[in-house]
């Protein structure tokens, strides 16, 4: 077995919910993502396309990720750019792509929220990134996806403040709703419209997982250890897709994370 971190079982993961053949849409500063995205197309998934908020572009190649340069990636190789509005409103819904969102919250039911936290809109207590595309898509999407890299109590909550990301709600007459969630901890799925545990990562137990999860998890009856990175998936990242460590910012936070961003953007040769 593979020696992995935990930056690289969940890039992986996410790589292998990718069908051949996708379009595969990117937000903003998700590099645990386009990282899986990419190791994709890089073992299973030679045909993907890659759609991004940055440059609101289409690819079909790939660049190595980085954060001076990103530019490299969706304006260098693009095949299409379009206006954002134009993206989500037209195109968007015509390729139904598959994507993976970052939710500061998310309840059992999979509704999910970026815009504050706080009942009070115009005085939260934080406001969030917001919104983007995401009210746009997930109320038709077939494909949407969620990742959460640090799991706690705060961002798995029994009710959402607001709902940004709609879910598996009765009022629901297109879309299938959220279909899967990776997180530090584990992997789930909604196999009966509530979140559902379906494997546990490496030395992680089921029990902690439900103590930093703020509301009562359904279990899958072929609950299992979550599948090691094999030695070519991790080659394929830290040597080809992401040799800078780009997917490591989304782990980390305060002064560890401006040491890494630093790191890379001095090893770009921008700073």
């Amino acid at each position: 077995m593979a020696d992995f971190t935990i930056d690289e079982l969940i890039s992986v993961c996410i790589s292998r919910q990718v069908v051949d053949g996708e379009v595969l849409a990117q937000g903003i500063n998700t590099p645990l993502v386009m990282a899986g995205f990419i190791l994709a197309q890089c073992t299973h998934a030679p045909n993907v396309r890659f759609a991004s908020a940055i440059g609101q572009s289409i690819c079909q190649e790939w660049a190595p990720l980085g954060v001076g340069r990103i530019e490299d990636l969706w304006l260098g190789k693009s095949l299409l750019h379009v206006g954002f509005a134009t993206a989500a409103a037209d195109l968007l819904p015509g390729y139904n792509p598959k994507e993976f969102f970052h939710p500061a919250q998310v309840d059992p039911q999979g509704n999910f929220n970026n815009i504050a936290f706080g009942k009070d809109y115009h005085h939260p207590r934080l406001r969030l990134p917001g919104s983007g595309g995401i009210p746009d898509v997930t109320p038709y999407s077939d494909h949407i996806y969620l990742y959460v890299p640090r799991h706690s109590r705060v961002t798995f909550v029994e009710q959402v403040d607001f709902v940004s990301g709609l879910g598996h709600v009765p009022q629901r007459r297109r879309g299938r709703g959220v279909n899967y969630l990776i997180s530090d901890l584990g992997q789930f799925d909604w196999g009966q419209g509530r979140m559902r545990l379906t494997s546990y990562h490496p030395d992680v137990s089921r029990e902690y997982i439900q103590r930093k999860t703020g509301f009562d998890l359904e279990i899958a009856p072929d609950i299992h250890e979550t599948p090691p990175p094999t030695s070519e998936e991790i080659r394929l990242l830290r040597e080809d897709i992401d040799p800078l460590g780009v997917r490591k910012l989304e782990m980390l936070g305060g002064s560890a994370r401006k040491d890494l961003l630093r790191a890379i953007l001095a090893r770009e040769g921008v700073l």
